[in-house]
């Protein structure tokens, strides 16, 4: 489940920061954050009951976001923008550390070992999220 939340945030904040930057500057590299950043995050986000919801419910919206896909309603656009657009909100509110390490964690491969690593560390967060919910 980690995992797949992990791929899930990373796809979603990554791409179009990607193609923003691609249009910009086409020689830049990308950054990746360090394990010490992500962290100073968790420490962060688990230190501060405000954070850790709206990091909770980031993660029901990827979970959404999921289900939609599975269930093929990610065509109709006004599906997928609308969690989207909540995803964005949620994130702003998280603080610019959340997006800045989500936005590096699209140059980390998630079945690396590195990925792995990036998972663990985040995975406490999930716990205090509680269980991922059971999809009907």
């Amino acid at each position: 489940m980690m995992l797949r939340f992990f791929v899930a945030a990373t796809t979603v904040v990554a791409v179009p920061i990607a193609a923003f930057a691609q249009e910009h500057d086409s020689n830049a590299q990308p950054w990746k954050p360090s394990i010490e950043d992500a962290q100073k995050l968790v420490e962060t986000i688990s230190g501060d009951k405000d954070r850790l919801k709206l990091y909770c419910e980031l993660g029901k919206l990827h979970e959404e976001i999921e289900k939609a896909e599975e269930e093929n309603n990610t065509n109709d656009p006004k599906v997928l923008d609308g969690l989207l657009g909540r995803i964005a909100s949620l994130e702003q509110q998280v603080g610019p550390d959340y997006i800045r390490v989500m936005d590096g964690l699209g140059e980390v491969d998630p079945n690396s070992d590195e990925g792995q690593k990036f998972a663990a560390i985040f995975e406490p967060l999930q716990k205090q999220c509680g269980p991922p919910r059971v999809r009907t």
